[in-house]
């Protein structure tokens, strides 16, 4: 069966794939569509075989705000020269419109949904390693709800957050835009400090008490300095009480209940690549 042009251009469209992998496949299968793009796929799992071991280190993160409810998605891929590629960053966007369209809320369902009428997520990902000749990997997902949401989307795509505020005032808006950009700054680890893990308090604990050791304080004396040093740990680290980047001479929650008494952040997520 003759292989024509627009064969090779159409299969090429629906999956991505160079012209020439295109033709071959559909050589090799003597014409037959379907069987081509399986052919594709299957090559995007030997692929993905063998660049299973690769790093991926590079990549792209998305946050948006659809109806109320913000997304934020992270594929990574193993260099830089793909992150900025025009098809790769659709095809990122492209994902993230299913996720919102299907309200996706975990990484494990992301990559379980249909991307379209014959691939998974997953299977998506795996045909485009055949395609780009790189691992490419969903590190990171997640889905934020309040009564205002708000998205923050850094210069270069390596870094977005999201904030979800506890009323739907007029104001909450730009100040969640405000609270977005200083969780990109200032890269908070919990809201309060009733939020951070036991281990990372033990551990700063025990780093400020042998500091204090190392600087020939008394043991006595340690404990009370680890104490302090904590006390600043929380203050530097919790997005509640952090400095206002913008007037650090109130906190993020001084800056908030000034905006708007009551006004408050009731969840965050924050993605970076470095």
């Amino acid at each position: 069966m003759a292989i024509t042009a627009s064969d090779v251009n159409k299969l090429r469209k629906q999956t991505g794939a160079g012209m020439m992998d295109c033709k071959n496949a559909l050589v090799e299968t003597n014409g037959d569509f379907e069987s081509a793009v399986d052919v594709l796929r299957k090559k995007g799992q030997k692929v993905a075989a063998k660049r299973g071991d690769n790093e991926a280190k590079e990549g792209v993160i998305f946050a948006e705000v659809q109806q109320g409810v913000g997304y934020i998605l992270q594929l990574n891929c193993e260099t830089d020269f793909v992150a900025k590629n025009p098809d790769f960053q659709s095809m990122v966007k492209s994902i993230m419109q299913v996720a919102m369209d299907k309200e996706v809320s975990s990484l494990e369902d992301l990559m379980q949904i249909s991307y379209n009428d014959k691939l998974t997520i997953s299977e998506k990902l795996t045909e485009q390693i055949g395609v780009i000749g790189e691992k490419l990997e969903i590190s990171n997902f997640a889905k934020v709800e309040g009564p205002t949401v708000v998205s923050y989307n850094h210069p270069g795509n390596q870094l977005a957050t999201i904030v979800a505020l506890n009323n739907s005032s007029d104001i909450a808006a730009d100040v969640g835009k405000q609270i977005a950009m200083q969780v990109a700054a200032m890269n908070p680890i919990a809201l309060t400090k009733e939020g951070i893990d036991d281990a990372i308090i033990s551990r700063e604990l025990e780093i400020g008490k042998e500091l204090a050791i190392q600087e020939g304080k008394p043991a006595e004396m340690a404990e009370k300095i680890a104490q302090g040093r904590l006390g600043k740990f929380f203050k530097e680290n919790t997005l509640l009480s952090q400095s206002f980047i913008k007037d650090n001479k109130i906190t993020v929650e001084q800056f908030l209940n000034t905006s708007d008494s009551g006004l408050t952040v009731i969840e965050f997520k924050r993605f970076c690549l470095n």
